[in-house]
């Protein structure tokens, strides 16, 4: 895996680096509507950020005050090296510092493996969100 930095922190901290890789997967990639990537979650919400070695920034997610993670995307060209997976393990270990019981996704049915290997367990019946099909995804954070 290539040098990757991850940063966590508030939305005003890291927010013009995370609206960039949301925008490019999100909006230009994936084709969801504008005004369904933005919400009043992302000032409320601790946000992951994964920077390249060279300090750009490659991969975002977040994590809600009731335990949902979401908005993970990482983009195109930093795909398949593991970043998704290091941005994960450190929203997952923000949620145990906090003290979270359990973590809940909406999970693009396509990415429901990637979930599972970390301890995700898909749960209910497949929906749409924004145009592409989901499953809910649940995770345990007590022993």
């Amino acid at each position: 895996m290539p040098a990757i930095s991850l940063v966590i922190a508030d939305w005003d901290t890291v927010r013009t680096d995370a609206r960039a890789i949301r925008w490019a997967v999100f909006v230009d990639e994936q084709h969801v509507p504008v005004e369904l990537e933005w919400d009043d979650f992302d000032a409320v919400s601790w946000h992951a950020v994964a920077y390249d070695a060279a300090g750009a920034p490659v991969a975002t997610g977040r994590l809600l005050p009731d335990g949902h993670i979401g908005r993970m995307a990482v983009i195109k060209s930093s795909r398949g090296l593991g970043i998704g997976g290091t941005l994960l393990e450190g929203l997952m270990a923000k949620a145990v510092e906090l003290g979270y019981p359990e973590l809940i996704l909406n999970a693009q049915t396509a990415a429901l493996s990637f979930y599972a290997r970390y301890g995700f367990k898909a749960e209910g019946d497949e929906f749409m969100e924004a145009g592409i099909a989901h499953r809910a995804m649940r995770k345990s954070m007590t022993a």
